[in-house]
């Protein structure tokens, strides 16, 4: 499950076995877990987070989204 970043109290990794889904990351944060397709910027899975930590993760998803697709397509190849 590699980490690609830590950063404002959220997570952003994926795990080895996301292979056969489009890139996307996973964001954990106080016991919550988030899924978000990176090429549309598209929630996927909410995971009960609040709206205001949705935006901020949003937020930084979108500062680091060619870093994430990067690493997805370097570690998937």
């Amino acid at each position: 499950m590699p980490t690609l970043l830590v950063k404002a109290g959220f997570r952003f990794h994926f795990f080895s076995a996301d292979w056969n889904e489009p890139p996307h990351v996973h964001i954990d944060a106080k016991g919550l877990r988030a899924k978000v397709w990176l090429h549309d910027l598209r929630i996927a899975k909410r995971g009960g987070f609040s709206e205001p930590d949705i935006r901020r993760m949003m937020q930084i998803i979108e500062e680091h989204r060619e870093q994430f697709l990067e690493a997805w397509n370097d570690f998937f190849g």
